[in-house]
């Protein structure tokens, strides 16, 4: 897998037939690890163990309509009373961040409604607070850490 502009954790990665399975933390179980699996995976240990997001409180794959059509998040936090917080979107390494990657995130937050959306690659990472009054989108130069929110 490719090395990401992410801090290392420690994974467990096994092989199971033709395919590497990594073990995710939040589902309890090996995932196949697929490129994007990584991102998510490393990104998940970000959150949780260098800016302090509780792991309670995160999902991976939250199942969401927009327009009669099933859509996954890949990361959603929530906050203590379960509204959505943080809404995060995970591509391969290989796989630019783009505007239409960007229109794609913030359509799936129209129905979600997080404060704050995050879209990785696990090489550049791009952090937006979003005004739903204003419909803005308010670059942020760093994601909050989860104690500052």
């Amino acid at each position: 897998m490719d090395a990401l502009n992410l801090p290392p954790f420690e994974h467990k990665i096994t092989k199971s037939g033709d395919n590497y399975l990594i073990f995710d933390i939040l589902r309890r179980k090996n995932i196949v690890l697929t490129p994007e699996e990584w991102v998510r995976q490393h990104f998940l240990h970000y959150l949780i163990n260098e800016l302090g997001y509780p792991k309670s409180l995160i999902s991976i794959e939250r199942g969401t309509n927009y327009n009669k059509l099933q859509k996954r998040t890949d990361l959603c936090v929530y906050d203590n009373s379960g509204n959505p917080l943080l809404l995060v979107e995970c591509k391969a390494a290989y796989v630019p961040v783009t505007q239409d990657v960007v229109k794609q995130v913030s359509v799936y937050n129209q129905t979600i409604k997080a404060k704050f959306i995050v879209i990785t690659n696990g090489l550049d990472h791009y952090c937006w607070q979003v005004d739903f009054e204003t419909r803005q989108f308010q670059p942020l130069q760093e994601i909050p850490v989860y104690n500052q929110l």
